[in-house]
């Protein structure tokens, strides 16, 4: 998984990129927010990002705004890090659309424990998003028949929203996944084919 730093101070920069690129993940690290919010506005942004407070030209609460304000079905997992730990400042990033705050300086094992928070919410989200997307592709091979449907009493063809008469099978086929194959009713037996009104007969006594 890809990981984006934005810390302007070099040493916890460096210590962040270490312990992360131990641990096995792909690292990005920026010492700005200008050059941060570079990489993560980008569609292949990195989805998990950690983020200083306090930094030269976009600070990491503006940049939470920034990468929020961006529609996506799959936003990035945002950890704000900072010295400070008063909870007004932490209630503040939360609000931002941080999804973790972490004060500096702060344990590695702390550090790899948030971070693998942040990379099951990912993966979770992922699983989900799948699950949404196949659900949406079978909703849309399902044709449902819903509301009034105009039929001639008589010759029982189907009005179309066109305006147009058609067959019934013909607007089944067009409005649903059936398919048909046709026979001949025994009520329509003996009106069309009397002549074989005995032998049908004799069938539907041996069926009772």
């Amino acid at each position: 998984m890809r990981i984006l730093i934005a810390e302007d101070d070099a040493t916890s920069r460096i210590v962040l990129a270490t312990v992360l690129t131990k641990d096995g993940y792909d690292v990005t690290a920026t010492d700005d927010g200008g050059a941060a919010w570079e990489v993560l506005k980008k569609p292949d942004a990195p989805r998990l990002a950690i983020l200083d407070l306090m930094m030269p030209g976009i600070d990491g609460m503006d940049l939470v705004r920034r990468v929020r304000a961006i529609p996506s079905v799959a936003p990035p997992y945002l950890i704000i890090v900072s010295t400070r730990s008063e909870k007004a400042d932490v209630i503040s990033a939360l609000d931002a659309g941080a999804n973790d705050y972490l004060t500096k300086p702060f344990d590695p094992g702390e550090l790899r424990a948030r971070i693998e928070v942040g990379r099951r919410m990912i993966e979770m989200r992922f699983e989900l998003n799948e699950k949404v997307d196949e659900l949406k592709q079978a909703l849309a091979e399902v044709r449902t028949l819903k509301g009034i449907v105009p039929i001639c009493a008589n010759c029982k063809n189907v009005r179309d929203d066109q305006g147009y008469w058609n067959r019934v099978e013909s607007y089944l086929n067009e409005h649903t996944e059936a398919d048909f194959t046709h026979a001949v009713c025994p009520d329509c037996m003996k009106r069309l084919y009397p002549q074989f009104k005995d032998d049908n007969d004799v069938k539907e006594t041996k069926k009772r």
